[in-house]
């Protein structure tokens, strides 16, 4: 898990948590403290905005895989290529049944895809710095999941 992580792939990354923490803000309530400075415009349903927005965000983690398995030879690619649409495929089949099961079975595909990412990073499909980026954004990922399924 060595390797420097690009600035714009930390920035962006980091970046594409936004949604994430705002959701999870929106979850705890802070609109209840009176006098508390949000437009009307950036209020709305924490969990739905986690769970449209992680949505988009989980299968477009299979483009990533699917980006990675290009560099795969012989019978890997077929596991790299087969295994790189699993995210994609979880939350299509398993969107929930209701607000919470739909965002613990989301928190448990971002977990899976975790191991997957660590799969391609060992097949060396990924860069040198993809886990240690990835560890973080899917801590803090799986933490605001966790506020929406708790709270």
């Amino acid at each position: 898990m060595i390797g420097r992580i690009p600035p714009a792939a930390f920035l962006l990354g980091f970046a594409g948590l936004i949604p994430f923490l705002w959701a999870a803000l929106l979850v705890l309530n802070p609109t209840a403290t009176p006098g508390w400075p949000i437009p009307k415009v950036m209020l709305g349903d924490g969990k739905l905005i986690m769970l449209r927005y992680g949505g988009v965000i989980l299968p477009f983690m299979s483009g990533i895989l699917w980006g990675f398995a290009t560099g795969a030879r012989g019978k890997m690619s077929y596991a790299a290529y087969a295994l790189s649409v699993v995210p994609a495929l979880w939350w299509f089949f398993m969107p929930g049944i209701g607000v919470t099961s739909a965002l613990t079975n989301l928190a448990t595909g971002f977990l899976g895809l975790l191991l997957l990412d660590y799969a391609f990073y060992r097949w060396d499909l990924a860069p040198s710095w993809w886990m240690t980026l990835r560890l973080q954004l899917t801590l803090v990922v799986v933490l605001c999941l966790g506020i929406g399924i708790l709270v």
